[in-house]
């Protein structure tokens, strides 16, 4: 409305200046060899505007007319583009439906109309990697570090096929010169990654400050990182320099307050300094956070003179922050074993072995712990019993990662990958093997199984002469009539005062709680 009224004004002032400059006087004489005109001001004016659009508008043809090959050529050139993103849009499709013939095509056509554009030289190379031409994904990807807008794409494209190939060293050197390039968060965690599964810790160091200068990573996961290398650094260096590792676990602890391998070095290493009441601090509050044994070992064992009683009473203490976990129970039932407390040993793993607690069977560790328990009091016959069932039991709670379980804590899976390793109970399914396992002792660190979160471990060779082999795998195997899996066989329990001699091969030195 406000424009109409604005509009409408300024037509009634154009209207009054057109009819002021008709009143006013004047005279306009034009003398030429033939003609005299004399007209008044107001229509020479006139004449003059008529005459001066005349003109512009035969220019504007003349113009056009010479134009014409021009804008020929323009609208050719518009189809073609046309048809060229056309072609371009077929053949993402055709990518991402998995094609490959269709985007090899398609992708030809696209080059061929609109010539190397950042998105044609894009679904070259996206057709070549589904087609399987590494050659070709790789000389697409080359093709790319001559432009400033692909260059860091064509890097992150070879860096992906070197990988492939399993060429690492070119790998990392295209992931460093991206990172060069610019802050890109795959090319800084590509640096981090090697560096810490070649090991080199203070390169991962400075990796993750790189990163999170550039706001690659958030702080919480940045400070998370720093612990972890930290802790790997003191850990190297607690045998050589304590005071220095000493440092770097007090500040891996403050940087990650829940993180059980640092809290339970500094407690280590602040407890052999002399400084019992402090290392006892930290590693209760990290133990009431998540209760695990190498807490409970550091804490039970920080003064070396301490007798078995002292160190029941000690896990007694600890046990009360966390008094529902089933590690404090072991914990309390260890330490009086070792005091050869019996009674109370028994009391303080009997709800582990209650079938009706939430668990419903005991697990390997509780098994274990009864065995050693009997094997104290003169039981065989009851040893035999709790090693087979201990062979059957679920497992505790271990170092998880990347389908690994591991009884000891790294900086670094086997799969390369940093700060993977978690805290957990390994998930299990039981299936009977189609041949008799080779039997070992339980290494250390198992290999994958099949899934991430399945745990593939031999029986322990205590076992074997109670059990047939027995395998934990990734997936049941299907029952057939013509497959006959070896079952397991019943054997009955023996009397405590079974005069009878455990076999060769299940005498052991004992199980301990702590690995």
């Amino acid at each position: 409305m406000v424009r109409l009224l604005v509009f409408l004004a300024l037509l009634c002032l154009a209207g009054l200046g057109l009819a002021w400059f008709a009143d006013q006087p004047g005279l306009v004489t034009l003398n030429l060899p033939r003609y005299h005109v004399e007209t008044s001001l107001f229509y020479a004016t006139l004449a003059v505007v008529v005459l001066a659009i005349v003109i512009a508008f035969l220019w504007g043809i003349i113009r056009f007319v010479f134009r014409i090959p021009s804008l020929v050529s323009l609208a050719k050139r518009a189809r073609r583009r046309e048809k060229g993103f056309a072609a371009l849009s077929r053949g993402m499709v055709a990518v991402g439906s998995g094609d490959a013939r269709a985007a090899s095509r398609h992708a030809a056509e696209a080059h061929r109309l609109i010539g190397a554009e950042p998105l044609t030289r894009l679904l070259r190379a996206q057709a070549a990697q589904l087609a399987g031409d590494r050659a070709g994904a790789e000389l697409a990807f080359k093709d790319m570090l001559d432009g400033s807008h692909t260059h860091a794409l064509g890097l992150r494209g070879l860096h992906v096929e070197a990988r492939r190939r399993g060429d690492h060293e070119a790998a990392l050197d295209y992931a460093a010169q991206a990172h060069k390039h610019a802050a890109l968060p795959w090319a800084g965690q590509a640096v981090l990654d090697d560096r810490a599964a070649r090991g080199d810790w203070a390169g991962a160091l400075a990796a993750v400050e790189t990163n999170a200068a550039a706001k690659l990573i958030d702080k919480p996961a940045a400070n998370r990182l720093r612990a972890v290398l930290k802790t790997a650094i003191a850990q190297e260096r607690a045998e050589r320099e304590p005071q220095a590792a000493l440092a770097l676990a007090q500040e891996a602890t403050r940087l990650a307050p829940g993180l059980v391998p640092a809290a339970a070095l500094n407690g280590r290493l602040t407890a052999a300094a002399g400084d019992y009441r402090r290392a006892a601090r930290i590693l209760e509050t990290a133990y009431e956070k998540t209760p695990h044994p190498d807490l409970a070992a550091a804490y039970l064992r920080m003064r070396p003179g301490d007798s078995a009683a002292d160190r029941l009473t000690r896990a007694r203490g600890l046990a009360r922050l966390a008094p529902n976990d089933p590690e404090s129970r072991l914990t309390i039932a260890r330490a009086a074993l070792e005091a050869r407390d019996f009674d109370s040993a028994r009391a303080a793993v009997a709800p582990l072995l209650d079938p009706e607690a939430a668990s419903g069977r005991p697990s390997v560790r509780a098994c274990l712990l009864m065995a050693d328990l009997e094997e104290t009091q003169g039981a065989p016959g009851a040893v035999r019993e709790w090693l087979a069932r201990a062979a059957r039991a679920p497992r505790d709670r271990a170092w998880i990662a990347d389908g690994f379980v591991s009884d000891l804590w790294a900086p670094v899976s086997p799969a390369g990958k940093l700060d993977a390793f978690v805290w957990r109970t390994p998930e299990e399914r039981l299936s009977a093997p189609d041949a008799p396992l080779p039997v070992a002792a339980a290494p250390a660190l198992v290999g994958p199984s099949r899934e991430a979160e399945d745990i593939v471990e031999p029986v322990p060779a205590i076992a074997t002469t109670i059990l047939a082999p027995l395998v934990v795998d990734a997936a049941p195997i299907p029952v057939s009539p013509k497959v006959d899996a070896p079952a397991l066989p019943d054997i009955p329990p023996k009397p405590p005062d079974d005069p009878g001699a455990p076999p060769a091969a299940a005498k052991r030195s004992g199980f301990r709680l702590f690995s």
